[in-house]
């Protein structure tokens, strides 16, 4: 069973629940168990053609006559292999990675070693290698049985923060004195926040007025400004972030910094319904670039190698989870009816940032009315 959505009309979708096909030799069947739902999830949606990130789960067959584009949302979390065709793993085995919104995967195993196995079915070819990697829990030094909801949650977005702050830093911050992350309340703009104020890098979030008191409190950001207050921003080397993919707000940062602006960094679409810019011409300021994370993972991990980057990774996750559970509740929701609300209300952009959403496909077991 699984949740299409409508590629054209994120409104729209539908619950296919074909009959489980038999496995091919190499095969794995998983039972996804469980998995994190955030804005970053709508905005593999929003950035999903430009990115490929439609590509990775093809849905199941269209209705003859209906021409709608369907699509598999793509989602972080646990599932456990209960039926198998390969000899690289074994049932009953746990593992961590990216999933579609369903109730399993069927995965063709392929390099395969102590810690991960790789899905290398034909129509994941050229696909980001990282986004195709699966995680063994039981060798995965950031893997804690009792974690799991704040790593399925958490950790995938906190893995593009960490990009974040290490292609900044890789770069000397291209000379910025400050750097400005749009839609700060959203996770990934938090993780990275963490990890610039933890090496002292003045950071300014910018964000709704709702929102404001709560990323004030968190003491990452130096300062945190309303949308609309881009002229508060100091005119100095600047490096922006933007989360938002809210091209006025992009437009506000870039005509208040001009020259000023270093790096303009397209990372995130949480605000993916705002109305395009009337096109005024070039903003002033460098061209937005935007940041694909698996690219700076695979130039750190020949540099640094496989083992010291999961180190690093691993060390900046312990602190970074450590710090959310003063500020985070989980919220958990099973069955497919509770999941398509959860997509509703975060495409509606109706979050509470100190909220994280934990999802199954599974119902949850009926206890009432069943005889004793």
């Amino acid at each position: 069973m699984d949740i299409e959505v409508d590629r054209d009309e994120y409104t729209r979708w539908r619950v296919s629940d074909a009959a489980p096909r038999a496995l091919a030799d190499g095969e794995a069947r998983l039972r996804i168990d469980r998995f994190g739902f955030s804005s970053n999830n709508i905005s593999y949606a929003a950035i999903g053609d430009m990115l490929r990130y439609w590509d990775f789960f093809p849905p199941g067959p269209t209705d003859a006559g209906d021409a709608t584009r369907w699509g598999l949302v793509p989602v972080w979390g646990f599932a456990e292999v209960v039926e198998t065709r390969s000899p690289d793993v074994t049932v009953g085995e746990r593992i961590f990675g990216f999933f579609p919104m369903a109730t399993e995967l069927v995965i063709e195993v392929g390099n395969a070693d102590a810690s991960n196995v790789f899905d290398v079915a034909a129509h994941r070819a050229g696909l980001a290698g990282p986004y195709n990697s699966y995680r063994r829990c039981a060798v995965d030094v950031a893997y804690r049985a009792d974690g799991e909801e704040v790593m399925m949650l958490l950790y995938p977005l906190f893995f593009t923060s960490f990009v974040i702050d290490d292609f900044l830093s890789d770069k000397d911050d291209f000379g910025a004195e400050q750097v400005v992350i749009s839609s700060a309340s959203a996770k990934t703009a938090l993780g990275a926040a963490h990890r610039l104020h933890a090496r002292g890098v003045k950071t300014i979030g910018l964000t709704s007025a709702a929102n404001a008191a709560f990323c004030r409190s968190l003491g990452v950001y130096d300062e945190v400004l309303i949308y609309g207050e881009a002229e508060s921003i100091a005119q100095v080397p600047t490096a922006f972030v933007d989360v938002s993919g809210d091209q006025a707000v992009v437009a506000s940062v870039h005509r208040r910094l001009g020259d000023q602006l270093r790096h303009s960094m397209i990372v995130g679409d949480t605000h993916w319904d705002s109305a395009p810019l009337v096109d005024e011409g070039p903003l002033p300021g460098p061209a937005q670039e935007f940041l694909f994370a698996p690219s700076q993972v695979t130039k750190r991990s020949r540099e640094w190698g496989a083992d010291v980057l999961a180190a690093r990774m691993a060390e900046a996750w312990n602190e970074y989870s450590a710090w959310t559970q003063g500020w985070i509740t989980l919220d958990r929701v099973a069955g497919p009816e509770a999941v398509i609300e959860v997509f509703r209300t975060y495409l509606a952009g109706r979050v509470d940032p100190t909220v994280g959403t934990v999802c199954t496909m599974h119902s949850p077991v009926q206890t009432e009315g069943v005889p004793a």
